[in-house]
């Protein structure tokens, strides 16, 4: 099919184009909040695990923490009470916290 010659190429940046299509606007949206999370919780992960913790999907009211390796895994089991509440006390509740080992971290 030959292209129109009355149409324009523009580049346009990722943002642009995840905008313009609501199925990537509604991701985008799922990882800035996502991310969002991470962040509010950040101060409260010791500095030396927070390196192994990355944030991952929204699902509903349940929100998974990636994280490298099953020693890192273990220690935020533990904090996850207190993670709940600081996303509480953020405004950012969830039902649930779930923590999902990556073994290809990069």
């Amino acid at each position: 099919m030959p292209s129109d010659p009355t149409r324009r190429h523009h580049p346009v940046t990722l943002q642009e184009a995840a905008q313009a299509a609501p199925s990537l606007a509604r991701l985008t949206a799922l990882v800035r909040e996502s991310s969002q999370r991470l962040e509010a919780i950040k101060a409260h992960i010791p500095p030396g695990l927070r390196a192994a913790v990355a944030a991952g999907p929204l699902d509903g009211g349940s929100w998974c923490l990636l994280v490298r390796g099953s020693a890192a895994a273990a220690k935020l089991r533990q904090l996850l009470p207190l993670l709940q509440a600081e996303l509480r006390r953020s405004g950012c509740p969830v039902d649930a916290i779930r923590i999902k080992v990556q073994t290809d971290w990069r």
